[in-house]
């Protein structure tokens, strides 16, 4: 009793549903039926329907006869097996089995040749009463060759960045003055930055420091982090060495970052090429394993002396802007907050 009563709750509609809604306007059936079919014709549905007993098609809108007739034919009281290949009407006669013995809709891809074209189908199955079973076709064979056509092109960017990051590597393997794209190591950039100083401290001018950081990969790419934070670093070493000017000096400073100086130039100005540098990096199109990475990236951005009138404070300042880019979500540019100590 109680299994029959938990079936009855099953089939019967929810309240405010389209089901429950339509079940109570019979006297609206013919309205309805015209005005579906008026929906469905601009989207190109197909529809058909056919005889559980016979496998002959009873009726199709236009769409569906053009497909696997003609114009002028009609494939009414036919059958798949005289439309199709057997192995395709085959595959079609078997989900329909499948919706009848389970008397639920069924979505399957079906892959038809028709007129000597392999072509790809979206079908959706529902059982009418006990004798009809009514299909829509949604063709998507455009969609899955685009999607293949992406794959390929994933791939062969992928085939050609490894082999341009292969032969930056041997290049960068016979520099014994550079690590990684060239770029000067932290030493170097605190003589800088001690040089910096004292100009603009007797020129009365400033210059900006910028710490720029690789955010955090996402989850679904821990697997592969270090292969993809090594395309990361050496993607953004390119972007730098190619966008940073002959006088400016750049650093790597840790795991994932990089110090940018930038000689003469003020917090405004620094910022709004920051900003760009970032969105350079964003349209970056880095693949790992047929999957576009991308570069996020997060940027602190101090000056002297307005930020802080010294080199450790100025340091700490911008990587306390990164930090707080990255806690937000990374992906911005965040100027330094300024030290007002003596």
């Amino acid at each position: 009793m109680n299994s029959s009563a938990d079936s009855e709750n099953e089939a019967k509609p929810l309240p405010g549903s389209l089901a429950g809604w339509l079940q109570g306007q019979t006297q609206l059936l013919p309205e309805i039926v015209t005005a579906l079919l008026a929906v469905i014709g601009p989207l190109k549905a197909m529809v058909s329907i056919k005889s559980l007993t016979t496998g002959r098609y009873v009726c199709a809108n236009d769409d569906f006869n053009r497909l696997l007739a003609s114009e002028d034919a009609s494939l009414l009281g036919r059958t798949d097996s005289e439309l199709l290949r057997s192995e395709d009407a085959a595959s079609l006669r078997r989900v329909e089995q499948l919706v009848v013995a389970q008397g639920q809709p069924i979505t399957c891809e079906h892959k038809l040749e028709i007129a000597g074209q392999r072509r790809v189908f979206e079908v959706t199955r529902a059982l009418l009463g006990s004798e009809f079973l009514l299909a829509t076709w949604h063709e998507c064979t455009k969609e899955r060759q685009h999607r293949l056509d992406l794959e390929r092109a994933l791939q062969q960017i992928e085939q050609q960045q490894k082999a341009l990051v292969a032969i930056q590597r041997e290049q960068l393997q016979s520099r014994s003055n550079s690590e990684l794209a060239g770029h000067e190591w932290t030493a170097q950039l605190n003589q800088q930055l001690r040089r910096e100083i004292d100009l603009s401290t007797r020129e009365h001018r400033e210059f900006a420091l910028a710490i720029i950081a690789l955010d955090p990969l996402p989850a679904e790419l821990q697997l592969s982090k270090e292969s993809a934070q090594e395309l990361g670093l050496e993607t953004m070493g390119r972007i730098l060495r190619d966008n940073i000017r002959a006088m400016d000096a750049v650093c790597r400073i840790g795991e994932r970052c990089f110090a940018v100086l930038l000689s003469g130039v003020g917090l405004a100005t620094a910022h709004a090429r920051m900003e760009q540098l970032r969105r350079h990096g964003a349209a970056q199109f880095i693949v790992l394993d047929g999957r576009d990475l991308g570069l996020s990236l997060s940027i602190g951005v101090g000056s002297f002396p307005h930020t802080a009138s010294s080199q450790d404070d100025l340091l700490s300042a911008c990587e306390a802007a990164v930090q707080q880019a990255q806690s937000r979500g990374g992906k911005q540019v965040v100027l330094a907050a300024i030290s007002f100590c003596a």
